[in-house]
């Protein structure tokens, strides 16, 4: 068996004195995992590091085997990314992400934002916050659509309204406008406009709030069935978030 793609860098962890096994998300064939001989050497080892797009050659006996890749660097952004602490705990979120999807099931859609949002970041001279916060965000809720857990953000559930969509229900995960709202404000988690096509970037308190929302569901429908917790890198960019909303 024999296939050669693009991925981008999740992460390794250590096999043996000198090898690694490389996780991978493609386009086509979605997270893959292989070992790399050698990966731990000077020559590979920055080209192995989250973030990064490399070229690999995947090989194996039989499909489901872990299988041998090799690797070529394509694009490094990883070095770019670290120089910031909020852009490695970005970073680190989305790769986390990632990581809950099945393996070698192919979310290209994901896998393409994913790449693009890190080149866009990567070529700053200072990633923005709020730019990389937002696109976080909107990740999380195509995120839960991907693992079939999609919010329904298009129509009030409580009138049938289209527009004035400020808040969703915990329970159901659908839309609730501010007149079917009237009362149950304090129940209901706020809707940020930029989730929804809205404006591009609210600020920090609207992202904080988008963050709430996407976190709730994540945590009733993903981290709370695995036994897992919200992962630390999502925290603490969500601290970046929060010091954000004490300047302004």
């Amino acid at each position: 068996m024999e296939w050669t793609d693009q991925g981008l860098v999740l992460g390794v962890r250590q096999q043996g004195e000198t090898s690694v096994v490389l996780e991978l998300m493609t386009a086509s064939r979605g997270r893959h995992l292989g070992l790399v001989r050698g990966g731990k050497s000077r020559r590979l080892s920055p080209v192995l590091q989250p973030g990064n797009t490399v070229q690999v050659v995947w090989r194996a006996r039989l499909d489901e085997h872990l299988g041998v890749f090799t690797v070529e660097p394509v694009t490094s952004r990883a070095a770019s990314l670290m120089a910031e602490p909020a852009a490695i705990f970005a970073l680190q979120t989305l790769t986390g992400h990632l990581r809950l999807l099945a393996e070698r099931e192919p979310h290209a859609a994901l896998h393409g934002a994913v790449e693009a949002a890190l080149d866009v970041f990567a070529q700053a001279d200072r990633p923005d916050l709020l730019d990389f916060g937002a696109f976080i965000a909107r990740f999380e809720l195509v995120l839960l659509e991907e693992l079939g857990f999609g919010l329904d953000l298009s129509v009030c559930a409580a009138t049938g309204a289209r527009d004035e969509l400020h808040f969703v229900s915990p329970k159901t995960g659908r839309a609730v406008s501010r007149g079917g709202a009237v009362g149950y404000e304090d129940r209901l988690l706020r809707l940020a406009p930029f989730m929804t096509g809205g404006r591009s970037n609210g600020g920090p308190e609207e992202l904080r709030d988008a963050f709430r929302l996407t976190g709730h569901f994540l945590s009733r429908h993903i981290y709370a069935p695995r036994g897992l917790r919200e992962p630390t890198a999502r925290t603490e960019f969500l601290t970046q978030i929060d010091r954000l909303v004490e300047v302004v």
